[in-house]
């Protein structure tokens, strides 16, 4: 087992899960150690919603994402989004889609197909995601959600090529199973600009993927029923210390599946905005009490906030 332990070393990766829990020194660009993300955020209404809440309750949001994908999105919802966060100098990340959940795929939908629901499937589902990104950047949109290899690869190449703007953000989308460095690393590599690990991970697993990777880590603080429903606000100074730069999120258990959102759910998703942003605000309380690290401010270097769309 040694000889593996010093072979992993020897790649620039840690031997095995770091039980020491090493502060990390790296951070955002500004020098920051963490910054507030609220998820499920599902269109206008919604992103009007964690702004009014976290101005009231005195938050600071530097990301919202979204889960339905930018093809759910009218051109003129897209548009108000952009503008909205731009106003607000708030980044707006929005999923890539379509999935092979949402295609008709029967192995998606099998209890031993779970892996293959972020896929995009077969040279199709590649374009459709493509186009999808495309389209939320012609609107003004700068960060997208990835769930497939193939399709971060294929969106890196487009970036610098300049088929897509150069300061567009790929955000690995915690559907894609992130839970170990050498993974972390390779998707690094394939141009991923921040990861969204599995749920269920010890520090000293975070650590060692912090130890091994620069990107910011995103990680729910709280966690949808559907991946964990895990409530670890105790454990978020801790994961700040030990895990920085980190994006906090702020998920909903007990909190019904807003995906693919519409009209029809809008109330629900408002209400579960107004709750995220309560819950982000719990976490500052705590934070204080613990010793607040520095957070960001609103539009901080690094961020990918929106431009104005170039269909105005």
């Amino acid at each position: 087992m040694q000889r593996t332990r010093s072979f992993l070393e020897s790649m620039g990766l840690p031997p095995g899960d770091l039980t020491s829990l090493p502060d990390s020194t790296k951070r955002f660009p500004d020098g920051a150690a963490f910054r507030i993300e609220i998820p499920s955020t599902e269109g206008p209404r919604s992103l009007d919603a964690v702004l009014e809440e976290a101005e009231r309750r005195d938050v600071p949001v530097h990301r919202v994402s979204q889960g339905s994908g930018g093809f759910l999105l009218t051109d003129a919802e897209l548009d108000e989004m952009a503008r909205t966060a731009a106003d607000a100098q708030v980044e707006v990340s929005l999923f890539a889609q379509p999935t092979a959940a949402w295609q008709p795929s029967a192995s998606a939908r099998t209890e031993g197909g779970g892996a293959v629901a972020g896929s995009s499937y077969g040279q199709e589902g590649l374009v459709f995601a493509l186009e999808d990104i495309r389209r939320s950047a012609a609107h003004g949109i700068r960060s997208v959600l990835i769930t497939d290899v193939g399709l971060l690869a294929a969106f890196d190449a487009m970036r610098k090529a300049g088929e897509l703007p150069s300061d567009m953000q790929a955000k690995m989308s915690v559907a894609f199973p992130i839970a170990n460095p050498s993974t972390a690393r390779v998707l690094v590599d394939l141009g991923a600009n921040t990861l969204n690990l599995v749920t269920d991970l010890s520090l000293a697993q975070i650590a060692a993927i912090r130890a091994a990777v620069d990107a910011p880590i995103d990680f729910y603080i709280e966690s949808p029923d559907n991946l964990g429903g895990f409530v670890r606000l105790y454990e978020l100074a801790e994961l700040i210390r030990v895990a920085a730069p980190v994006y906090a999120k702020f998920g909903l258990r007990n909190a019904p599946n807003l995906y693919p959102s519409g009209t029809h759910l809008e109330a629900t998703a408002i209400a579960l905005s107004r709750e995220r942003v309560r819950r982000a605000q719990i976490a500052m309380e705590m934070l204080e009490r613990a010793g607040m690290p520095e957070i960001s401010k609103p539009g901080a270097v690094g961020l990918a906030v929106p431009v104005e769309p170039a269909s105005s």
